[in-house]
């Protein structure tokens, strides 16, 4: 009903928006979250180990899976006690380099999507990653000096020198929007004995672009290490 003591030409004032529903497990893993984060890789026997946690040490995500699962199925947890699960990505084929890895939530919602950008990503990693429902790609995720890669893949192999492979060379892969702008940049880290990686956030993203880009790197870097 309109407002009889409002003055003439004046709209009546629109009622309140509803109040937003409750953050999503995504958003509540995320809340607070401090940047830089760090992604470390280990090689466990037959199984890979990767965690995830932010500059407080809070841990972010876990996974610890058999090498053959990765290009079929990645279980993702909140904690290394792999109690609650937070994710899960799985290739919607098992071996193609054309694969896409599709994540999503606890609940079966999807949070989006990653896959190589075709032979391109043949001898510099350029990866596309999806928000769910899109098949045009909404990020580009590009390696930002394919060098120090190709490097870092061949010292790796050599006896003793490989030791030392993880201080030399350390590649870089940005995420960007469709538009250009920077969202993420994952950098490798000096280390010894397994892959240490950092990752800082760039531009604003929502709860679940966010969460998509972090899983988009935990494949990138999978992938990547089975590649050389």
């Amino acid at each position: 009903m309109n407002n009889p003591y409002a003055p003439p030409g004046v709209s009546p004032v629109p009622p309140p928006f509803p109040p937003a529903p409750a953050t999503d497990d995504i958003a509540r893993a995320l809340d607070g979250l401090q940047y830089p984060l760090r992604l470390s890789f280990k090689i466990l026997a037959l199984a890979s180990q990767a965690t995830m946690t932010d500059a407080t040490g809070r841990t972010v995500l876990y996974t610890k899976q058999k090498l053959l699962k990765f290009r079929e199925h990645v279980e993702i947890f909140t904690d290394s006690n792999q109690a609650t699960r937070l994710a899960d990505i799985r290739a919607n084929k098992v071996i193609d380099w054309s694969a896409r890895y599709f994540s999503t939530d606890a609940s079966g919602r999807e949070i989006g999507s990653v896959g190589r950008r075709g032979w391109r990503s043949m001898w510099r990693a350029h990866y596309e990653a999806f928000n769910p429902g899109d098949n045009t790609p909404d990020f580009s995720i590009r390696e930002e000096n394919a060098g120090a890669k190709v490097a870092d893949a061949f010292f790796s192999e050599l006896p003793i020198l490989g030791m030392f492979s993880g201080y030399l060379f350390h590649p870089r892969y940005l995420a960007s929007r469709s538009d250009g702008q920077p969202a993420m940049r994952l950098t490798k880290e000096a280390a010894f004995f397994e892959g240490r990686f950092r990752i800082d956030k760039l531009g604003e993203l929502s709860p679940r672009e966010e969460m998509n880009l972090l899983l988009s790197y935990l494949m990138l870097v999978l992938l990547e290490r089975r590649r050389g």
